[in-house]
């Protein structure tokens, strides 16, 4: 059986909004709650990761695991501008000490998804003045907890704004065909059927005002810049310009700390003659146009689920009969070596696998997904490329974003109504690999 050096980071991942519960001074809490709302359900008390995190580390460690990648939620420290929670920050201490003492290394996010819900007031990702409170918040972190942490990923996927804009676009272009269609026809009122996601086109456009009116009065703005909203090409650059803030924040007060950030990417395969031009563009897009901004960064994370297909007119579907998650994605293991070596080509830094895992009820194919990819990350590793490490995602059934919990990523089960853990065989079976 594969086994990994002593010093590989093996381990699984969380985010705070995902696990923790009662994130109320999030811009996600607030748009959970909101009444056009494009949430599943609101998150509530999550897994309660937040007064549960002993018992899950220990489990951890009790399947030989040795490292935990958790996010600080930016909306606990730091609830209002400028004002800073001692408490919240407090309780990340707390975390961090207990992944010590179990054998863990832990592995910091300072951003992954969520923001406080007056950062959105501001502008949200898509305002300069975000630049300088990022920097604010991770001074602030880096002054309470810099001594406590090793390794520092700033930014989670800090492409997923352009992923959103780009499956927007093409979303937006199919209505827009169908639009003409049934103008075509005659048909100006009954909007239901016409589109293959069964919405009503109409009530659709009304929704999009009443949101807006909604919006105001939650963020006090009409267009929301989430993190995870569409991004436009200065917004793009403007989270470029706050990891590199952050970064040089981490620098000044905790030179010992290796910091970077991490990128959601596919394996971007051709799999007809002529899809070259577009796997291209859309590897570009994912990957190498922020090389100038992460040449310098200690590590990269790499984050990869599934691949994505190529042919002469652009993105093809998954071949017939493939294996699908819940998440509609492709089973396919195999994409993480692919990725790891074509990143490998361009950035010449440690990598570090930051999520690579599955959405599926089958325990037994989580199992086969890792044993997979597992072997992947090994051979990268016998070729001489610099993998320092494997992070699962995730450690727990929890709160998928807009799709609420009917997404199990987790090597740990959770029944929501007492908040019991159980862990499944996948969680002993990754930690034999140390």
């Amino acid at each position: 059986m594969i086994k990994f050096t002593k010093d590989f980071l093996l381990g699984a991942a969380t985010a705070a909004h995902q696990v923790e519960g009662n994130n109320t001074n999030s811009d996600c809490w607030a748009m959970e709650h909101m009444e056009h709302t494009s949430y599943a359900e609101p998150s509530l008390d999550a897994v309660d990761h937040y007064h549960r995190y002993e018992e899950d580390i220990q489990l951890m460690a009790d399947a030989g695991l040795n490292a935990y990648r958790f996010s600080l939620e930016w909306a606990r420290i730091e609830p209002s501008e400028g004002q800073f929670d001692e408490e919240a920050i407090e309780h990340y201490r707390d975390v961090i000490r207990c992944c010590k003492k179990h054998g863990i290394e832990p592995v910091v996010t300072l951003h992954h998804f969520s923001s406080p819900v007056w950062l959105i007031g501001k502008g949200g990702w898509e305002a300069e003045s975000t630049v300088d409170d990022f920097a604010r918040y991770t001074r602030y972190v880096m002054e309470k907890l810099g001594d406590e942490l090793r390794c520092v990923c700033t930014i989670n996927e800090a492409n997923m704004g352009l992923q959103i804009a780009a499956i927007a676009e093409r979303y937006k272009r199919q209505m827009m065909v169908q639009m003409e269609k049934m103008q075509a026809a005659g048909d100006k009122d009954d909007a239901d059927g016409t589109v293959q996601v069964g919405i009503n086109l109409q009530k659709m456009m009304a929704d999009q005002k009443a949101a807006a009116e909604e919006n105001k009065k939650v963020f006090g703005v009409e267009n929301v810049a989430n993190f995870t909203s569409m991004r436009s090409a200065d917004g793009d650059l403007l989270v470029m310009k706050a990891h590199q803030a952050a970064k040089a924040v981490i620098r000044e007060l905790a030179p010992h700390i290796r910091v970077g950030l991490t990128l959601s990417l596919h394996d971007m395969q051709v799999t007809e003659a002529g899809g070259e031009p577009f796997a291209g563009k859309e590897w570009e897009d994912e990957f190498t146009h922020y090389l100038p901004y992460i040449q310098d960064d200690d590590f990269l994370g790499v984050q990869n689920y599934t691949r994505s297909l190529f042919g002469p007119n652009g993105g093809l579907p998954y071949p017939e009969g493939a294996e699908m998650t819940q998440m509609n994605y492709e089973f396919y293991p195999q994409a993480l070596e692919h990725v790891i070596r074509r990143v490998a080509e361009d950035f010449k830094g440690d990598l570090i696998v930051t999520e690579n895992g599955v959405a599926i009820a089958d325990d037994s194919r989580r199992i086969a997904f890792i044993a997979e990819a597992l072997a992947g990350v090994k051979n990268c590793i016998d070729d001489g490329i610099p993998v320092k490490g494997y992070f699962h995602w995730s450690l727990i059934d929890n709160f998928e974003w807009q799709k609420g919990y009917s997404m199990t990523f987790g090597l740990i089960s959770v029944d929501r109504t007492t908040q019991t853990r159980t862990p499944k065989e996948s969680l002993s079976f990754l930690g034999s690999f140390r």
